[in-house]
């Protein structure tokens, strides 16, 4: 199948940050990096405030054992179109929040009402639809090394498929030329018949995205889609994810370590700190004081000035 080759915009982009480390928490970058498409432009809080709700969670709680609560009394919007990142120390709940929402982890209470209905209490064939509806990337991509990336990204449609369908890989023509568009969107078009296993971590989270996109989510959940990656691949990560939601209208919900990778793309933060949301707000909005709130530290160096 012959793979149309897209010529992508590559800039250099300077950041003035110092690189930082405190308590597992990567302050910022401070290196020349390469870069997707133009500057990234953010939604004021205005237009934050217009869009649509897609997603309302509210009382949300969630307990692995008896009196040891990770989640406690969770509630906030998800507006459509968005990029929403939520921060907070290793231990806040920020991973389980994010797999509470669709149900990779089950709440203990509580609910989250996504296209009119409370989908905590969705199973079987209703569960399944509404797993389709919401990709997911992971920070160590859940790909199959053996198989190859066309393969790979072609998996992200087995949530409309039966089983002898997905068992004998039965995809139509369109869906293959859609995913080769995607795959050529995200600058991975020449790897498309390599095993998983030869790409480097950058290009396999591009395939973890593709393998979202394809399913034709509404939201996109990315747990620590950059922890494992280098600055400059990280930063071309966040890009296409700020392209998602900005030219897609896709919703993406990211967990980070990063506090300024966090302001530099995010339309709005959730600050987590002990299984409690304790900011939600503006990235212009986040300064020391709010820092402080969400990691229970002084980290003078954590904002850059």
């Amino acid at each position: 199948m012959a793979v149309e080759h897209k010529t992508k915009e590559v800039t250099k982009n300077r950041t003035d940050f110092n690189k930082k480390e405190t308590d597992g928490v990567l302050i910022s970058f401070d290196e020349d990096i390469e870069v997707t498409g133009n500057e990234v432009e953010t939604a004021s809080k205005k237009e934050l405030k217009e869009m649509p709700v897609i997603m309302s969670i509210e009382n949300l709680n969630k307990e692995y054992s008896k009196g040891k609560s990770v989640l406690k009394e969770i509630n906030f919007n998800i507006k459509q179109g968005e990029l929403l990142s939520i921060i907070g120390p290793s231990g806040a709940g920020k991973s389980t929040l994010l797999r509470s929402i669709n149900r990779m982890i089950e709440p203990t209470s509580g609910e989250i009402t996504f296209d009119g209905k409370n989908i905590t209490s969705v199973k079987g064939k209703e569960l399944r639809h509404m797993r389709t509806n919401i990709g997911m990337i992971f920070q160590h991509y859940n790909l199959v090394d053996r198989l190859s990336v066309f393969e790979n990204v072609m998996h992200g449609t087995l949530g409309y498929k039966n089983s002898l369908q997905g068992i004998f890989s039965m995809y139509t023509e369109s869906e293959k030329e859609e995913a080769l568009d995607i795959i050529t969107e995200l600058g991975i078009q020449d790897h498309i018949y390599k095993r998983c296993d030869e790409l480097s971590g950058g290009q396999k989270q591009r395939v973890g995205i593709a393998r979202a996109l394809v399913q034709k989510p509404k939201i996109i959940l990315c747990d620590e889609p950059i922890a494992s990656l280098d600055p400059s691949s990280s930063r071309v990560i966040m890009d296409h994810l700020r392209k998602i939601c900005s030219e897609k209208g896709i919703t993406v919900i990211v967990n980070l370590h990063q506090v300024d990778v966090a302001k530099n793309y995010s339309d709005r933060i959730i600050g987590l700190n002990s299984g409690q949301v304790v900011f939600n707000g503006h990235p212009a909005e986040i300064d020391k004081e709010v820092i402080q709130s969400i990691y229970g530290t002084d980290f003078d160096d954590l904002i850059t000035e």
